[in-house]
């Protein structure tokens, strides 16, 4: 360890010796869920930008165009709806990353000023799950989408293939997460440049397979559909960061520009996403079969485009922006796990999320079969709970005036309490009325979900609003109204609390 032990103390103190903001990328970082000392909050408003990008430059993103398209909209309609969704969706994860700045802390603890110290476990619980859910499944794609290029390059592509490919993406994956925020910063400043210059490489190449003419002539569609698909991108692109969005701005100063957090995070994440998503538009729009083998196969129907010798950049390409995301959930799953209460240092945290990833992987892939539609149901499952924590967490960041007290931050006997019982029931109240507004087809188990779908007239489980996951949305919205009028004074008692 740098310079002495490492603690994770619930009363927020720091470690035992301050690790310097400089230190080798090689060293364990030394933080948990404590305060970040003064002394390492050393960070820069401009360098949010590289995490945020380098887990969001994905070739996933240009699937999304097939996924606009099929709520039957324009094209036009649909570039509107991307930017509308992937902007917002990223604007609330820089509104979010203010408290980091403002508290020194994790999002997952900064989130206890909110729901009480013990009260915020719940939300801490089902921030885990997720995390460690996605980290697993972007896991999953990442070795499929290597065994998938190599097949077509006549190299294998069974088993051994798989297994190689897994060992190579788990290991960059724990690493970075075991070693923490130093290294994150720097392997992802990597992946950007490298991703984005192939990715660059990539739309030249297959930019000849455009039809814009077979584009632009798309109908357009209603504005309900419109709606629907700014929802979709919304709760597929920035919605999905938020439980996360404060863990690297914690590295700021007090004194850093607000605006700034809030600019360099929205920025960072939305950039790729909002120019891949429109060339995505671009290649599904020309193609009926090529937009539906994308919806089936999102990263091998991207690589069919493809001349054989980019095929090995290509999966580089897929490969390291897919563990671009994994490495920001592997990092913040395991100080949600510290904040559901494990006494244990960080790194152990992150060690232990990455164990469950790695198995999650080797039964999805090796024995599972068809058992990933199910798991992502699963997971846009909890996304509706954490959509309305989220709404809650928005509202106690608009209404409060001054950082936070570190130290009742650790404390149940403190200014934000133990339990506090009318957020916890706005996220149960905007979770079951969320649940009732989305639909998971490829989860035969989760068939009991759109139940409001029919009563609100909006087409029941299969209309169209189905696939729309309004419910997120719902929640955030209604959660969101609900603190924000509700909480208000409970607020102002904290912060004019003097002990």
């Amino acid at each position: 360890m740098p310079g002495g032990a490492v603690v994770t103390q619930e009363d927020g103190s720091p470690s035992a010796a301050v690790q310097d903001a400089r230190a080798s990328v090689l060293r364990v970082e030394g933080n948990g869920i404590n305060v970040v000392a003064d002394e390492e909050r050393t960070s820069k408003p401009h360098q949010l930008f590289w995490p945020w990008f380098g887990a969001n430059v994905s070739v996933l993103a240009l699937s999304y165009g097939a996924f606009a398209f099929g709520f039957g909209i324009s094209f036009a309609q649909a570039v509107v709806a991307g930017v509308l969704g992937i902007v917002l969706s990223f604007l609330i994860c820089g509104f979010i990353a203010l408290a980091g700045k403002r508290g020194s802390a994790p999002t997952m603890v900064l989130s206890r000023a909110a729901f009480g110290v013990r009260g915020n476990r719940l939300p801490a619980a089902i921030s885990w799950l997720l995390m460690v859910g996605w980290e697993t499944v972007l896991t999953v794609l990442a070795t499929l989408a290597t065994a998938t290029v190599v097949r077509r390059l006549g190299w294998g592509g069974g088993t051994s293939t798989m297994v190689i490919a897994l060992v190579v993406v788990a290991a960059l994956i724990v690493l970075a997460g075991v070693l923490g925020y130093h290294l994150i910063i720097r392997l992802q400043t990597v992946i950007t440049v490298v991703t984005a210059v192939l990715t660059v490489v990539y739309i030249v190449l297959v930019a000849g397979h455009v039809q814009l003419s077979t584009v632009t002539a798309l109908p357009a569609g209603s504005g309900q559909n419109v709606l629907g698909a700014v929802v979709l991108l919304m709760t597929g692109f920035g919605l999905g960061w938020t439980n996360a969005a404060a863990d690297y701005s914690r590295y700021l100063p007090r004194s850093s520009s607000g605006r700034g957090v809030v600019a360099w995070t929205t920025f960072g994440g939305a950039l790729a996403p909002v120019l891949l998503f429109v060339f995505g538009l671009l290649l599904a729009g020309s193609s009926t079969e090529l937009s539906e083998a994308i919806a089936a196969d999102p990263i091998g129907a991207l690589a069919a485009a493809l001349p054989t010798w980019f095929l090995v950049p290509f999966v580089v390409v897929a490969v390291l922006g897919l563990v671009g995301g994994a490495v920001l959930d592997i990092y913040s799953s395991g100080l949600a796990l510290l904040a559901v209460g494990l006494r244990a240092p960080r790194y152990v945290a992150a060690l232990i999320d990455g164990v469950i990833m790695v198995i999650g992987t080797v039964y999805v892939v090796f024995f599972a079969g068809e058992f990933l539609g199910e798991f992502t149901g699963f997971l846009i499952t909890l996304g509706v709970p954490i959509a309305a924590w989220c709404g809650v967490m928005l509202a106690d960041i608009a209404l409060r005036r001054r950082d936070y007290a570190e130290a009742d931050l650790y404390s149940p006997s403190g200014r934000y309490g133990d339990v506090r019982p009318f957020p916890i029931a706005v996220v149960l109240v905007g979770t079951v009325l969320g649940w009732g507004l989305v639909t998971n087809s490829a989860a035969g188990w989760l068939d009991w979900q759109g139940y409001l779908l029919g009563p609100l007239g909006l087409g029941g489980r299969d209309g169209a609003w189905a696939g729309a996951n309004l419910g997120v949305l719902v929640a955030l919205v209604l959660s969101f109204v609900a603190a924000l009028i509700g909480t208000r004074s409970a607020v102002r008692a904290q912060e004019t609390r003097t002990s």
